[in-house]
């Protein structure tokens, strides 16, 4: 037994130098073998003829590749630096173009170089002439992001981003934003227009973050806007701006008070003679992440039934909420009589270009009242219905917000 332990170690000890012999360079050959490139010249011009040479190397073990050519100067030229490969064999098409830009014309020195593990390098040369080469790069010309400080809320205030840019030659053109983080990506789509996507010329984005198909803005931050052109050749530039996106989000509010009541305030009850008013009382929530922005007239502001809100000269706002009240038979436009959602003094106020504006804040709920001075008949007939609703100026009314509470109110004489 013991004879026999002496003897496995002996034999350890005369064949492990093999073992790590055939592990290493001994069973494996040269580090780097194979290496070919053809053909010889190229003229990257996206014209189909010889346009790339093909790479071609042998790597008999693990080592950091790096590929260069070294001009005339002896400049070097990083093709690939130091990527690390495993043993195998490998190709890779070469179009003349390194770091984004394509080499001009001229006589090159090729050269594929191999670091294996113990600091062994070895490389392998030869020439490449490169002629007729297209060296323009794809220009973005005046390339622009307004506004830089971007609210997707549909508050009708800042919640779209128009990118513009003129490209000079035809190319594949990508549009994103970076997020903070770096890493994260949001591609922006082009708007149609005459010119066509990757066509010289005017092209333009509009940016809205989503929210139109009511999916949620990328969250707040400072991101970067980045358009990336590259050309047929593999010319590449890049162009960037600064965007700062701040309460993005999906606005939604609605009459939390269903049972909306339309009354004579001198009797109490639905029937309204000619000559008086009719009101009505409810209740708006903010139930989203972001504010509405509202407008006037305040909460408690009268009509009288031949007025409207234009009458008033409170017209429609796009991107703005008002509680509205309509009736069967009406012969224009929807919700006539509107009002802001809540006493304008009671709501937040920002002053944004100079104007005045009003919002309710997440979470709020504020408390409308208006009335309606019934002068004439507001439709052929002598019971009418009333309803109210909440609009999303020139945005869209919810389901859910619309025809609220229909009530027949009985005009008397």
């Amino acid at each position: 037994m013991f004879r026999d332990s002496n003897l496995q170690l002996n034999i350890a000890r005369l064949f492990l130098p093999l073992i790590l012999c055939w592990l290493t360079a001994c069973a494996s050959g040269p580090l780097l073998s194979g290496v070919s490139v053809n053909p010889q010249t190229i003229s990257p011009n996206a014209d189909g003829l010889t346009d790339v040479t093909r790479i071609s190397y042998r790597l008999n073990r693990s080592a950091d590749l790096s590929i260069y050519l070294l001009d005339e100067a002896g400049q070097r030229h990083y093709f690939r630096e130091g990527r690390r490969r495993s043993a195998g064999e490998y190709q890779v098409d070469f179009g003349g173009v390194v770091n984004g830009a394509m080499l001009p014309d001229g006589s090159y020195t090729w050269v594929v170089e191999a670091t294996d593990d113990a600091g062994q390098t070895t490389n392998q040369q030869g020439q490449l002439l490169i002629e007729n080469a297209d060296t323009a790069k794809p220009e973005l010309q005046g390339f622009s992001v307004y506004p830089q400080v971007f609210t997707p809320n549909q508050d009708g205030i800042d919640d779209r981003v128009t990118i513009n840019y003129s490209l000079t030659k035809e190319a594949d053109v990508s549009v994103y934003l970076v997020a903070p983080d770096g890493k994260t990506r949001y591609p922006i789509a082009e708007k149609e227009r005459e010119v066509k996507p990757g066509q010289p010329g005017f092209h333009t984005y509009d940016y809205e973050g989503g929210v139109d198909q009511g999916a949620d803005p990328p969250p707040d931050g400072l991101y970067i806007v980045q358009a990336e052109a590259v050309d047929r050749v593999g010319n590449r530039t890049l162009v960037t701006s600064t965007l700062t996106l701040k309460e993005g989000g999906v606005p939604r509010a609605d009459i939390v008070a269903a049972d909306v009541d339309y009354y004579n305030p001198a009797t109490g009850d639905q029937i309204v003679p000619l000559g008086a008013t009719l009101a009505f009382t409810l209740t708006v929530e903010n139930f989203g992440k972001v504010p509405i922005r509202t407008h006037g007239p305040s909460s408690g502001e009268p009509y009288r039934s031949d007025e409207n809100f234009n009458t008033k000269d409170f017209f429609e706002s796009s991107g703005a909420w008002r509680v509205g009240i309509d009736y069967e038979g009406n012969p224009s436009y929807a919700y006539p009589y509107r009002w802001a959602v809540g006493n304008l003094d009671e709501l937040e106020q920002r002053v944004i270009n100079g104007n005045t504006e009003y919002y309710l804040l997440p979470g709020q709920r504020a408390l409308v009242v208006g009335s309606i001075q019934i002068v004439d008949v507001p439709a052929e007939r002598d019971t009418v219905n009333f309803w109210a609703g909440l609009i999303h100026e020139q945005v869209r009314i919810d389901i859910f917000n619309d025809h609220v509470d229909p009530q027949p109110i009985r005009i008397g004489f």
